[in-house]
């Protein structure tokens, strides 16, 4: 006789418990219904029939993301719905639960496409009419069906619009392999320039791919190459595709989004991007093609931001929050969400920094006398930043040799102010604690950082931990690649012997330790004014970020956002896989909850908030709350246990 152990693994139960599906239903019934579902485990990529029969009852995602589409007459899937963590996919057979239907979803030709790696629970037809029975799970049901119908009729409206407004539009979040082009055109590394060339004048194309006997990619060869390599340097005709292609060339990924290609190609200044999977080659996409492509969302932003002047950079940040708008609108994940508003903010500072370098020249203030990086920090930096608040940055320049100081230091004022000005034009608000590149103190040399540093170090005060925290978050955005490599090589040199500065660190983060909420709620907080709310900044966001980040600094990793240092402590074995696990999903809660909070009351005009009103909390809302503390506190708990 088969166990719940045997079909599910143990760790999974309580997560399964907690779903609003399960939550009402005593251990004992729990695991017996249990051995009437089924663990299935779906793989990136692969396509599935939706429910053919509505027997086969619902699916209820716990870890990924699938798309339920349904095909165009030519052929193309739609989009409709994206379904994630926590979710059940199934909600149309409910007619026929409820008795309304005998019909087959057959004719619908829907269709499941698994987008991540995504475990699934199986419940049978047989266990949703037990749970239809219970009054909680019939009103958590209710307002899920009513969220998706007004979702449905909201994209309805829109798509009714767009024709008219824009003509043909792409989803926001459309995928490389929904316009990648296939098969490429590929040679080995002994196909000669005329071969090449010839290929390229018959099938009308811009590039081929030059692969290995295995499809591995090696290279690249555009007509800029032959043109560059070949004509202009009168070479020999005899030259191979292995003596001119670009070798490894920059690659996206199936799974990519529309916007993410589309910054790239700004970013690299390519007009060719294979499409590489498992490290073979899958499809090519080229500007053209993705301009053919284009959607009025991505477009319309990066265009914003790239034609931006000084007096229009306002309207960017309007730009900004229409795409956050549909973001949470469409509820694409929290991390989706903050990657792709992050690469927005990312361009829009570079800008920034560019326009005031241009504005220096303009004055006539001329070049920078010597290479320089610009750095961001804070939320900024942690790619936590959806919403523009003030600014936090810093500027490095490289050590002087013959340069006279006055004038260096002069010069790099007058563009620490210039890029304040117009990232406050951008509607970044000052630092009120002036951690900006126009103080004194937030730029210089190497030299004059690693000084800084060691200061902080020799006997660190509380405003200096708390510089500290502040430093240590930044993120390279913009300037040369020596200067930042030098500046992260000094930081990891100067970090290794200032271990006691880190103790200190991790000092502060014992005397804030984290709400410990066993008891209900409700009954802990009850008639404790100063304690009915949650700040999800204070108690989660900051602890969690503030341990990662002097583990990270520990074994000698900087220059990351949160996720980068989680996967990086998990390479280093200073966390297991598992618990980094939780960790994230804990991050990725207390995000979300900030991001629809903040949201909220910005679109009500209301001062922005991080505190949570408890009472405020539906009781699954509340268990999410204690489980994301529960694992902060864990991790709290680890970084104490170090010192």
């Amino acid at each position: 006789m088969r166990t719940i152990e045997t079909m599910i693994e143990k760790d999974r139960l309580g997560r399964i418990h907690v779903q609003p599906f399960f939550r009402t239903m005593s251990k004992e019934a729990f695991e017996k219904v249990m051995l009437d579902c089924e663990m299935k485990h779906f793989p990136t990529t692969e396509k599935l029939d939706y429910f053919r029969t509505p027997q086969e009852g619902l699916l209820l995602i716990l870890q990924g993301t699938v798309h339920i589409f349904v095909k165009s007459d030519d052929g193309s899937p739609v989009v409709i719905e994206a379904l994630q963590e926590g979710q059940l996919v199934g909600f149309s057979n409910f007619s026929y639960f409820l008795g309304e239907s005998s019909e087959s979803l057959e004719r619908h030709q829907l269709e499941m496409e698994i987008m991540k790696d995504s475990h699934c629970l199986q419940i049978p037809y047989s266990v949703v009419q037990q749970r239809l029975s219970d009054e909680t799970v019939r009103d958590f049901i209710l307002r899920k069906m009513s969220n998706r119908l007004a979702t449905a009729y909201s994209l309805l409206g829109e798509q009714a619009k767009l024709p008219d407004d824009w003509g043909d539009s792409e989803p926001f979040v459309r995928r490389v392999q929904d316009f990648m082009k296939t098969p490429v055109t590929t040679v080995n590394r002994e196909a000669t320039v005329q071969e090449i060339a010839r290929l390229m004048v018959e099938q009308k194309i811009s590039s081929v791919m030059v692969v290995d006997e295995n499809g591995r990619l090696l290279g690249i060869v555009t007509e800029k190459d032959l043109v560059q390599r070949v004509v202009a340097n009168g070479a020999s005709e005899a030259l191979k595709a292995g003596d001119v292609m670009t070798e490894n060339p920059h690659t996206v990924s199936r799974h990519d989004y529309y916007y993410e290609v589309l910054a790239a190609f700004y970013d690299y200044g390519v007009k060719h991007l294979p499409v590489v999977e498992g490290g073979r080659l899958a499809g090519i996409v080229t500007f053209s093609n993705l301009m053919s492509k284009r959607d009025r969302g991505s477009m319309s932003i990066l265009k914003t931001i790239e034609e931006s002047s000084f007096l229009s950079l306002p309207v960017v940040k309007t730009a900004i929050y229409d795409v956050l708008s549909n973001l949470i609108h469409d509820e694409i994940s929290t991390i989706h969400t903050l990657e792709i508003i992050t690469r927005l903010y990312d361009r829009l500072a570079r800008h920034c920094v560019k326009l005031a370098v241009e504005s220096l020249r303009a004055k006539g203030i001329g070049e920078p006398p010597v290479p320089f990086a610009w750095y961001q920090m804070g939320s900024g930096a942690r790619g936590e930043q959806f919403m523009l608040t003030d600014q936090d940055h810093f500027i490095v320049y490289a050590n002087l040799v013959n340069e006279d100081p006055e004038q260096v230091e002069s010069y790099f004022a007058k563009l620490g102010e210039e890029i304040v000005v117009h990232l406050e034009q951008a509607g970044y608000a000052r630092c009120k604690g002036k951690m900006m590149s126009s103080e004194a103190h937030w730029r210089g040399s190497v030299f004059d950082w690693r000084q800084r540093l060691r200061t902080w170090a020799v006997k660190p005060t509380d405003d200096d931990i708390l510089l500290g925290y502040n430093f240590f978050s930044f993120r390279f955005l913009y300037g040369d690649g020596l200067v930042n490599k030098d500046f992260i090589d000094m930081v990891k040199r100067q970090v290794k012997s200032s271990q006691t500065f880190i103790y200190y660190m991790a000092e502060q983060e014992r005397e804030k330790p984290i709400p410990q909420l066993n008891q209900p709620l409700l009954t802990l907080f009850r008639g404790r004014a100063k304690r009915e709310t949650i700040d999800i900044k204070l108690h989660a966001l900051f602890p969690m970020h503030h341990c990662l980040q002097i583990l990270g600094i520990h074994k000698g990793i900087v220059n990351a956002t949160p996720l980068e240092l989680l996967e990086g402590l998990v390479t280093e074995k200073e966390l297991s896989a598992g618990f980094a696990d939780e960790v994230r999903h804990a991050y990725e809660v207390a995000l979300g909850t900030r991001i629809q909070l903040s949201w909220k009351k910005h679109l009500r005009g209301e001062d922005i908030t991080t505190e949570i009103k408890l009472e405020n909390l539906r009781k699954w809302e509340r268990d999410q709350v204690r489980t994301m503390l529960d694992t902060a506190r864990s991790l709290q708990s680890h970084l104490l246990s170090k010192l």
